[in-house]
């Protein structure tokens, strides 16, 4: 029996596959081109015919997939704060499972490094763009830091530690907790990687900074 190609979860015609395939290979082209290119400045200060030259395509492909650098921008902001889900999912673990507040500093510390480590160039754009001058960009990074909030807040409330503890008062934890990493990540990625000194201190700060607010925690409903 044959198949027409119209025929519903037929393949696409190859020709149709083959233009897909490029246009999303120019696409990803100029999202890496737009992360080269922020790592030296900042997105207000970007052209769009730079982004093209990097790629090597016309201004007019580049408003096939961007109607703007904002838009581009969004996107990337996508890309640097989507895989911080999992970070986040990982740091809350340890709580969950019981670990001991030492533990739990140590394990969020050594996520937050790796991860700064592993995406150091989406960081960088991150921690330039967050108060930046691109109005669209700053409420998405925005947008995704709460949601990373109200993640977090979730799973603490999933703790006993949290046991006593109000909705709004949890969120203003994890909003601590996830500054908190958001700056360790940006500092680890401004040092120099050929000074260990000045990393080993960004993350004895960032332990210290995390054992502060967990004696905050633990101490928040001794009023009460």
């Amino acid at each position: 029996m044959s198949h027409t190609s119209g025929a519903a979860g037929a393949p696409a015609p190859a020709p149709l596959r083959v233009r897909q395939a490029q246009k999303e290979q120019t696409r990803r082209a100029l999202l890496d081109a737009g992360l080269r290119l922020l790592d030296r400045q900042s997105l207000s200060s970007l052209g769009l015919r730079e982004v093209t030259r990097e790629v090597g395509v016309a201004p007019a492909a580049f408003y096939r997939h961007f109607p703007d650098l904002a838009a581009l921008g969004v996107a990337l902001v996508g890309e640097a704060l989507g895989s911080l889900h999992t970070v986040v999912r990982d740091a809350l673990a340890g709580g969950a499972a019981g670990a001991d507040a030492a533990e739990l500093i140590d394990r969020t510390v050594a996520i937050t490094v790796a991860y700064a480590d592993e995406h150091r160039a989406h960081i960088r754009f991150i921690a330039r763009e967050r108060y930046g001058g691109v109005r669209p960009v700053r409420e998405a990074i925005a947008a995704e830091l709460a949601r990373f909030t109200e993640e977090v807040a979730t799973g603490l409330a999933a703790q006993p530690a949290s046991a006593g503890w109000s909705p709004a008062e949890l969120r203003v934890l994890a909003g601590l907790y996830v500054d908190h990493m958001v700056q360790t990540a940006a500092a680890v990625m401004e040092a120099p990687q050929d000074d260990p000194a000045a990393r080993d201190t960004i993350v004895e700060t960032a332990r210290m900074r995390m054992r502060i607010i967990s004696l905050g925690r633990a101490h928040w409903l001794d009023g009460r």
